[in-house]
């Protein structure tokens, strides 16, 4: 029996579906885009990172062909089975305290601008609590457009064309988002909550859970670095 989604978030198509309505078998057929070439750039070499939402291990499998090691977190045991060479550990993200830190903690996927509060708070804490004292934290954020360029698509070589079909505020500045994954032998859909936040609010978040700014990755500030707040370079 697959789990139930929550309310707000749907998906569609064959295969086990997450309870945020991410659909497995799409995250199988992802492409991986520039996010190692990213995240390779931003830490140490052969760092540990903490990985939280890992899904089927799209990222984690090529950090541990650049020499990392990481530990790879997801609510969903049906994702994580598909996870090879990294540790594993199952369950809500908001929740988890390993009782050890990280060279890295990464928290991808705009997992950042999910609909309630309260849950991007318990993400934010988790990132903090896990980062070493002269550690970091990788988070992506969505784009300036994420919703008002929209309906888009993007048409991969791999295949697969994904599109973002529509944005609609559903109240107290959330968004109500549909998503399309099509390839050539079949389609999948995902309708989840995302709350947009400007670089004001994203950074005062940052702060509520002891963290900073250290920089800004990517030109359109998409990729962060950011530290624990009394963290200072040696």
């Amino acid at each position: 029996m697959e789990p139930k989604t929550r309310a707000g978030y749907a998906g569609s198509g064959s295969g086990a579906i997450t309870p945020d309505g991410c659909a497995v078998e799409v995250y199988t057929r992802l492409p991986v885009w520039d996010e190692p070439d990213i995240i390779t750039a931003a830490v140490p070499a052969g760092a540990h990172i903490l990985e939280l939402g890992s899904g089927v291990g799209r990222i984690t499998h090529p950090l541990l062909e650049r020499g990392f090691t990481v530990t790879a977190v997801d609510e969903s045991p049906e994702m994580l089975e598909r996870v090879r060479g990294a540790q594993t550990v199952c369950g809500p993200i908001e929740e988890l305290d390993l009782g050890e830190t990280f060279d890295v903690v990464l928290l991808g996927s705009f997992l950042v601008h999910t609909g309630d509060a309260e849950v991007r708070r318990g993400l934010l804490r988790t990132c903090a609590r896990h980062a070493a004292a002269d550690g970091c934290v990788l988070i992506q954020r969505e784009g300036p457009t994420a919703h008002t360029d929209v309906p888009r698509e993007r048409v991969d070589p791999s295949g697969l064309t994904l599109r973002i079909l529509s944005s609609e505020p559903v109240g107290d500045g959330v968004h109500s988002v549909r998503a399309e994954y099509e390839f050539p032998d079949g389609v999948w859909t995902q309708t989840f909550r995302s709350r947009p936040l400007s670089t004001e609010e994203f950074e005062e978040a940052l702060a509520g859970a002891g963290l900073r700014v250290d920089a800004y990755l990517t030109g359109d500030h998409t990729w962060v670095r950011a530290v624990p707040s009394a963290w200072k370079p040696a």
